[in-house]
């Protein structure tokens, strides 16, 4: 009786074991590599991202990151009450809060201060001394 009791417990921890190892396998979201395409990102409840163009020909990504502050600036002055807009440029996703904007290479990873919003509301590197 005890060894069938090892053999089961054994045999449901190798279970668990598979159970969590294929978890880890799923396919992360990446972001669009496609060089100078500025993209709004667009979450959906129980499936992946949708990337749409924004823009194309982005020189870098404080260009990108000014045209998603720019429509978000927009739906708030047509009356919409997003204030939170999501894109992505050349491999980095972009989150675009009144805040300022900040940065990833990974949706499950915490994003880092990329540009915040100056006294006057320009975008500016964090730190940057007050003009």
């Amino acid at each position: 009786m005890r060894r069938s009791s090892i053999r089961h417990g054994l045999g449901l921890a190798v279970l668990g074991l598979a159970i969590v190892g294929t978890a880890g396998c799923t396919a992360s979201v990446e972001a669009p590599a496609d060089k100078g395409v500025c993209w709004h990102m667009v979450q959906q409840k129980a499936a992946k991202p949708k990337f749409f163009p924004l823009s194309q020909n982005e020189p870098d990504l404080e260009h990108c990151a000014a045209a998603l502050e720019g429509m978000r600036l927009k739906f708030l002055i047509l009356g919409g009450s997003i204030s939170e807009v999501e894109g992505a440029y050349q491999g980095q996703f972009l989150f675009v809060d009144p805040r300022g904007v900040f940065t990833s290479t990974n949706l499950d990873a915490a994003p880092f201060p990329f540009l915040v919003h100056s006294g006057d509301g320009h975008l500016v590197p964090p730190g940057t001394p007050p003009s």
